[in-house]
């Protein structure tokens, strides 16, 4: 391993976890610096229990100076100077010219080919995905990328299993994550793994961020998607909405009142201006609510029900299996493991 600095001082049996960062030119500083943040937190809280914590480092192909896609300039190490037999995980952050990237990037795509056979996990954030996937390292695998580059994904690597919806994704050794922010959830997650919740917790009550989202949440909110479709006349509808859902009914005519439209102009202009039915944004806002609200596992199911306004347990369960192919039991087994 080169220039690599000497272990914590203090009562630490065990060697630190090595976590190679690999970078190239256009790389996202976002997606580098979050992980990264949260391996150097979580090593404080480590050593306090009398674990090694993490080491970070980070590498190109070449070495040097190396343009992140925001302009900062990074001097790092060249990947040749790691003996990855001492590296414990691989993190590849993504770029926003992610395909110009692995088009001139031949060199780096067969070294990440070769790499989970040497350290314990590899993982990427955001469209670093695209990377693992021209190595080949996620064919027939589920995985993860941002939801913007789902389509292109798709096109490029029909034998993965994209999950579009998840913010990061486990197989095996593989981890990939959505977009950006998501990195942090993947790397706190991977602490929690490591050196358990307690650790991971106050890592992330340290830098102020969940802990954690779990890797089946939806990368975007049915709020945020309404408000990226530029409909600024329902936005205080849609915060309505979401203060009132645990009326059983929230009808056409209720929410025309509240907009001041008639029902059958109210219906037409809302399935003009969001692509839905009242009555399907509704239905949507009740299930995001619900999905939030079955991370805890202490609240009953029908109480859930009640709150989000599906009026029984039933109509719920009925609902997420058309959605989701999953029970709302199913589901928080899911997202909870």
């Amino acid at each position: 391993m080169g220039q690599t600095p000497p272990p914590p001082a203090g009562n630490i049996e065990e060697m630190p976890r090595n976590i190679l960062f690999v970078v190239y030119p256009e790389v996202s500083l976002l997606d580098l610096a979050g992980p990264q943040t949260v391996f150097w937190a979580a090593s404080r809280y480590a050593h306090e229990r009398g674990l090694a914590g993490y080491r970070c480092h980070t590498a190109s192909v070449a070495g040097g100076a190396v343009p992140s896609a925001e302009g900062t300039m990074m001097h790092v190490e060249s990947l040749e100077t790691f003996d990855l037999r001492l590296v414990d995980t691989v993190v590849v952050p993504g770029s926003p010219k992610i395909i110009d990237v692995a088009q001139h990037s031949a060199t780096l795509i067969a070294w990440l080919h070769d790499a989970p056979a040497r350290v314990r996990r590899v993982a990427s954030v955001c469209t670093g995905a695209f990377l693992l996937g021209f190595a080949g390292l996620l064919d027939g695998k589920r995985a993860t990328t941002h939801w913007a580059m789902r389509d292109r994904f798709h096109q490029l690597f029909p034998s993965v299993d994209l999950d579009a919806d998840a913010i990061f994704v486990q197989q095996q050794q593989l981890w990939t994550s959505a977009g950006v922010t998501t990195g942090i959830d993947l790397a706190l997650a991977m602490v929690e793994a490591d050196y358990g919740h307690e650790v991971a917790l106050n890592t992330a009550k340290e830098l102020a961020v969940y802990m954690k989202r779990p890797g089946a949440q939806p990368q975007l909110s049915e709020m945020l998607i309404t408000q990226s479709r530029q409909v600024p006349v329902f936005e205080s509808l849609h915060m309505w909405i979401v203060q009132n859902l645990s009326r059983a009914e929230l009808s056409v005519e209720q929410l025309a009142d509240y907009v001041g439209m008639s029902p059958r102009n109210f219906a037409r202009v809302y399935k003009q201006k969001t692509g839905r039915t009242p009555a399907k944004g509704v239905e949507l806002f009740r299930l995001e609510a619900a999905r939030r609200a079955l991370q805890d596992q202490n609240r009953a199911i029908d109480q859930i029900a009640h709150e989000c306004g599906f009026g029984s347990e039933e109509r719920m369960r009925v609902t997420f299996q058309r959605h989701f192919g999953l029970s709302p039991s199913e589901y928080r087994l899911q997202v909870n493991r």
